[in-house]
């Protein structure tokens, strides 16, 4: 990875869900900017100690916690640990994500608070903990990573879409709420990236390869999106350049959505 320019040096950024995937793309591009980095995972801890280890070899430091975002004294916790481990919290990115992918006919109340608990609720108390910790540090920036299934129809992404549509919601009343703190609120809307989390649509496992082919062609960029394309967007929504912008939901896709 190429480093930038270290805007991020001296800041400590806390995101979810990195041992892996998208998450694991932002945690690297902040860490190449110059921030320390806390690494969350909540099954798997190799990849996140294999991220951990990615960081530290850019010369920054990082420290892995093992907390389910799901339970509200598990994100007290998280914020907390990351702060006594490396200093403090000036950027914190809600990537966590979970869900079961089902018709609406099959969906279960179990399933419909997992999913809202995991990719929702979340992102507001984890806010709620980090942010009297970010304003005595002059401010800070919140990011959390939402889905094109907020907005349209995907198949069986029922509780999905809707936990990721309460995401935007709720990164629109943290943006307000927090300003007078200095802290900064948007979201990304990612199109298709290759994640391990895709092998859980309808038709993905058996046709992974040809989905991405027909996603090419349906992509006026003429490249298909990666992790690093939407780690590149939270980067600048964390950076001072950004500060204009607020509550927004900021979508990466290469044009897909705009029916090409």
């Amino acid at each position: 990875m190429q480093q930038s320019p270290a805007r991020f040096a001296g800041k400590v950024a806390l995101i979810t869900g990195s041992g892996r995937g998208i998450g694991k793309a932002i945690a690297l591009r902040l860490a190449a900017e110059g921030a320390d980095v806390v690494v969350n995972y909540f099954r798997n801890r190799a990849p996140a100690e294999e991220t951990a280890a990615a960081i530290r070899a850019l010369g920054r430091q990082a420290h892995v916690v093992r907390a389910d975002v799901g339970q509200a004294d598990e994100l007290e916790r998280l914020v907390d640990e990351s702060v006594a481990a490396l200093g403090g919290l000036d950027i914190l990115i809600h990537n966590a994500a979970s869900g079961y992918n089902r018709p609406v006919l099959e969906q279960r109340v179990k399933g419909w608070d997992w999913t809202m608990n995991i990719n929702a609720r979340a992102a507001l108390f984890l806010a709620q903990r980090a942010a009297p910790i970010m304003a005595e540090r002059g401010g800070g920036a919140i990011v959390n990573v939402s889905s094109i299934g907020a907005q349209r129809v995907l198949p069986e992404y029922v509780v999905v879409g809707a936990s990721k549509a309460a995401l935007e919601a709720v990164t629109r009343y943290l943006a307000v709420e927090l300003a007078p703190l200095r802290i900064v609120v948007n979201a990304v809307s990612a199109g298709m990236v290759r994640t391990d989390a895709l092998q859980h649509f309808p038709g993905m496992r058996e046709h992974f390869e040809e989905r991405f082919t027909y996603a090419l062609t349906r992509t006026p960029a003429g490249q298909l999106l990666t992790a690093e394309d939407v780690a590149g967007v939270v980067a600048f929504l964390c950076s001072p350049e950004a500060f204009m912008i607020r509550g927004q939901t900021i979508l990466i896709d290469g044009g897909a959505s705009l029916g090409f």
